[in-house]
């Protein structure tokens, strides 16, 4: 279940995704199975190809991407996620999520 973001950012997002564009989209989260975490990045792209390009990038496994038509991701949790986040330099996400220490 996704918190703490608003329609506007959500509709960014999904706008981007559908342009083919690598897009960030961090929110509060909750998941019983990751019980440590409490953010996840979805690292979005409708060009399937290209997302999996960027997994590969970046160290992580293409196939953990979430193939959901019409808006594909990967999601990034952890340490991964804030090292993503500042090589992307989104410190907007980064501070508003408590990942800036």
């Amino acid at each position: 279940m996704a918190f703490g973001i608003n329609r506007e950012e959500l509709s960014q997002w999904k706008a981007a995704v559908n342009r083919g564009e690598i897009a960030y989209l961090t929110h509060y989260w909750f998941d019983p199975r990751f019980p440590n975490f409490n953010t996840v990045t979805k690292v979005g792209c409708s060009d399937m190809q290209r997302l999996s390009e960027w997994c590969i990038a970046n160290d992580l496994p293409p196939k953990y991407i979430h193939n959901r038509n019409p808006f594909p991701h990967f999601d990034l949790i952890g340490p991964k996620q804030k090292e993503i986040l500042q090589q992307e330099q989104l410190w907007s996400q980064l501070k508003r999520f408590g990942m800036m220490k």
